[in-house]
C-alpha cells in the first residue's frame, strides 16, 4: 500500500524523511499541492500512513487555500481507523486543529536550530523512543497549537512550550523539522530570507546558513531515530 505525503508547497518536500521511506520499500504517493491540478485524495483506502509537511500558509487560511479542509477530514478518518499520520509543522497544527485543538501565534517566532527537551510524557510516545533528552533540530514557525485532547507532551522548547504530541500509537505532530537537509535550508533561506532578515536583523540569512554546516550534523542522530520510530509505527500498523 501507499504512503500519502501532503507536500503543501513545491519547495519544502519531505527531505530525510523521504528518503528513509523510500529505503525502507515504502512507495510514495507525494500531492503537491502549489502544482497545478494538484489534488488531496477523498479518503485513506489506500494508503497505509499519511505525512502531512509544513508550508508558508496557516491553518486558518482555508479560504485560500480550500483543500486544507479535505486534509482535516483525512486526519479524522486515520484517527478513527488507526492509520499512521505524522504532521510536521504545518501538518502538526493542521492535526491539532481537526482533533479540536487551538491553533494561534506563538509569543515568538523560532526561526534556526534550537535545543528540544524532552518530557517524562516522551516515554509513551513511540515516535520518541531513544531519542536524548536533549537535541538540536530545525525550526521555522510563528505559530503553535496547543495539546489535542488525550494526547501526550513530548517535547518543549525554551520559546515554545508544545513542540510535540501523540495521540495514541499512531497519530503524531511535531513543532519542529526532523526532515530538514542543508540543501532544503539553504533553498528556504533563499526563498524566505526577508522573513529571516526582519527576525534576525541584517545579516540573519549568512549566520543561518554558516551555522547549518555544523548544526546538521549535529542534529543527525536524532533525526535518523525520528526516521527509524517513524517507520517502525507503520510497519506494526494493521491494514484495515
Amino acid at each position: 500500500m501507499h504512503i500519502l505525503v501532503v507536500q503543501n508547497v513545491t519547495l519544502e518536500g519531505p527531505g530525510l524523511l523521504g528518503t528513509a521511506m523510500i529505503n525502507a520499500g515504502l512507495d510514495l504517493d507525494i500531492r503537491i499541492m502549489d502544482q497545478p491540478d494538484a489534488t488531496i485524495p477523498y479518503n485513506l483506502s489506500n494508503y497505509k500512513a499519511m505525512v502531512v509537511l509544513g508550508g508558508p500558509m496557516n491553518v486558518y487560511e482555508e479560504d485560500d487555500y480550500p483543500y486544507l479542509k479535505q486534509i482535516g477530514t483525512l486526519i479524522k478518518e486515520a484517527v478513527v481507523k488507526r492509520i499512521p499520520t505524522l504532521g510536521i509543522c504545518l501538518g502538526a497544527q493542521l492535526i491539532a486543529k481537526s482533533l479540536g485543538a487551538p491553533v494561534r501565534r506563538n509569543r515568538v517566532k523560532e526561526i534556526g536550530w534550537h535545543k528540544v527537551r524532552l518530557t517524562a510524557a516522551s516515554r509513551h510516545s513511540p515516535l520518541f523512543t531513544g531519542l536524548p533528552e536533549e537535541f538540536i533540530t530545525f525550526q521555522w514557525h510563528g505559530d503553535t497549537f496547543d495539546l489535542p485532547s488525550g494526547s501526550v507532551h513530548p517535547a518543549f522548547s525554551d520559546a515554545c512550550k508544545n513542540q510535540a504530541f501523540s495521540l495514541g500509537t499512531y497519530i503524531h505532530g511535531l513543532q519542529f523539522h526532523p526532515e530538514v537537509t542543508a540543501q532544503m535550508v539553504a533553498e528556504w533561506v533563499e526563498a524566505y530570507g526577508d522573513e529571516i532578515e526582519e527576525f534576525g536583523g541584517a545579516g540573519a540569512s549568512e549566520r543561518l546558513l554558516a551555522e547549518t554546516t555544523s548544526k546538521e550534523q549535529e542534529s543527525k542522530a536524532a533525526a535518523e531515530k525520528f526516521m527509524a520510530n517513524w517507520l517502525n509505527i507503520i510497519a506494526k500498523s494493521n491494514p484495515y
